[in-house]
């Protein structure tokens, strides 16, 4: 069996640490070659011990000295964007697991994918900003995208196999956990805390997408990305609520039969399932006990009071550089909210009015969709000035 060699960007998040994870559980598989981090020197560089990889990339570059002092002798250390895109392209990598999160993953993984290497996606922006480039290079360049997002991993693998195509699918369902206000009633949502927002009922997260499940911006990322990755119409992509977060999502196809991917509430699953396909492999992980699990529950969204799901949607079928700003507007509301500048539903209400001013334009090249970026957080600091 082939041993993987991985390129892991944003290795000191919590993605990249479950990463780690995996290799070490599965160390005749997966060899990780390169590690980046945006600030976090120490942590890279312990990562780096552990390791052994011998090329590093630091996005920022202040702290390169800092760096350099911490690391082995021998280590290349790679610096800014170029330097992410340089260890995007090491030429022994098999794949590039990219766990950045915002912008500073686009060039990486266009650079990963024109260089003929497999792309695993964990940030949502990638192919919420840039579908239309990404899916576009890894068709030209023959290289397969594999998602990494529970939601999304469990897709591809109800359809890993499947030869009718896109036209025998009826509907993908992306389950939600509902977050920790799934049942709060609409007139508290105004007094909710940053302390209450950031308790997720199921997954430990960074802080940016524990808010995004709070108000379900995740969710309506992830239909976006899901568009994208399976050649489904936004239409066609549906949201239900889960709280359990056993089945991770869901397929239906045309004659009313329903795929369903289900495994306990840990990332390293679906990551493993990325870095090993197309195999699979016992990678030590805990199992389903179904005769001690009590129940599934399954109910809609509120859509009327978690008006994320509707603005996803109309992002979404509108396309071009919507959904970029979008996903640029929710990150300064929550950045907002998180500073105790903004009411927690006051997230929905300036993605909203940013969207609104939009004049939507072709999203067919990295510089209108970054241009398209930094138009709409200048447009969502205008409206809170």
């Amino acid at each position: 069996m082939k041993r993987k060699k991985v390129v892991l960007l944003g290795s000191t998040g919590s993605i990249g640490c479950s990463t780690l994870e995996v290799a070490r559980r599965l160390p005749d598989r997966i060899e990780l070659i390169g590690l980046a981090a945006n600030a976090s020197v120490e942590k890279l560089a312990a990562q780096v011990r552990e390791t052994g990889v011998r090329e590093v990339a630091l996005c920022d570059a202040s702290k390169e000295a800092e760096l350099r002092k911490l690391l082995p002798e021998g280590v290349t250390v790679h610096v800014g964007e170029e330097g992410l895109c340089e260890l995007s392209c090491l030429a022994e990598a098999d794949i590039v697991l990219v766990a950045i999160v915002g912008t500073a993953g686009l060039r990486p993984a266009l650079a990963a994918i024109e260089c003929g290497k497999d792309l695993a996606v964990a940030s949502k922006e990638i192919l919420v900003m840039a579908g239309e480039v990404i899916t576009a290079a890894a068709e030209k360049h023959g290289v397969a995208i594999l998602p990494v997002d529970s939601e999304h991993n469990a897709i591809f693998q109800c359809l890993d196999g499947h030869q009718g195509g896109p036209d025998e699918v009826s509907r993908l369902i992306l389950t939600a956990s509902g977050g920790p206000f799934r049942e709060t009633p609409p007139e508290e949502l105004a007094g909710v805390t940053v302390e209450r927002a950031l308790k997720h009922p199921t997954w430990d997260m960074g802080p940016k997408i524990t808010i995004d499940s709070a108000t379900l911006f995740n969710k309506g990322l992830e239909m976006i990305e899901a568009r994208w990755l399976f050649g489904i119409g936004m239409d066609r992509i549906d949201v239900i609520v889960h709280p359990q977060s056993i089945v991770h999502s869901m397929v239906e196809f045309i004659d009313g039969s329903v795929l369903a991917q289900l495994s306990k509430t840990d990332m390293v699953f679906p990551i493993q399932y990325a870095l090993t396909w197309p195999d699979r492999v016992d990678g030590g992980l805990e199992r389903i006990d179904f005769a001690r699990l009590a129940k599934l529950d399954f109910e809609s969204p509120r859509h009327e009071v978690f008006p994320a799901l509707g603005l996803a949607r109309r992002a979404g079928l509108l396309g071009g550089t919507l959904p970029a700003v979008f996903n640029a507007a929710n990150e300064v509301a929550v950045e907002r909210f998180v500073a105790g500048k903004l009411p927690f539903p006051g997230i929905w209400d300036l993605v909203r009015k940013v969207m609104d001013r939009h004049k939507v334009e072709s999203a067919r090249s990295l510089e209108s969709v970054i241009a398209a970026d930094k138009w709409a957080r200048d447009e969502a600091n205008r409206q809170l000035r």
